[in-house]
């Protein structure tokens, strides 16, 4: 009873409707693609800070989660800007001064006390010069 020369996107009666089958297919693809664009655009101030300090990193991380669990857009772009600035790297002098004053207190006292009993205790005591010797000397006081 139909006309013969129906559109093709009209589902003929006694078939499956290929277009709702191709546009369910394309729906789940495109939530699909939006959603991992979403997760990697969300992610996108640690990425950025990943190659940054630890500490940096980890603020930017948190950021991310209260903006992704609370909603609030505010909390991403802190992130993002957080991710951006250069924080100036105190860490790393501050260990390498830790450790040459570490070096330092460890070296001169131990070294000078262990050096002095070391020399006591291998060295023999310098001979004593002979009498005649000893009273040309002159006197300092």
């Amino acid at each position: 009873m139909a006309p013969h020369h129906l559109p093709f996107y009209l589902a003929p009666g006694s078939g499956t409707d290929t277009l709702m089958v191709v546009m369910g297919v394309f729906l789940i693809g495109i939530v699909l693609w939006v959603g991992t664009l979403y997760w990697k655009l969300h992610s996108l101030p640690e990425r950025m800070a990943h190659k940054s300090q630890k500490l940096q990193f980890e603020f930017v991380a948190v950021l991310g989660l209260i903006s992704l669990f609370t909603h609030m857009h505010i909390f991403w772009i802190a992130g993002l800007l957080l991710a951006m600035v250069d924080l100036p790297d105190f860490g790393t002098p501050l260990r390498s001064i830790a450790g040459s004053v570490e070096k330092i207190a460890d070296a001169t006292p131990a070294s000078d006390a262990g050096d002095v009993q070391a020399e006591a205790a291998v060295a023999p005591p310098p001979a004593e010069k002979s009498g005649p010797a000893r009273e040309k000397e002159p006197s300092h006081a």
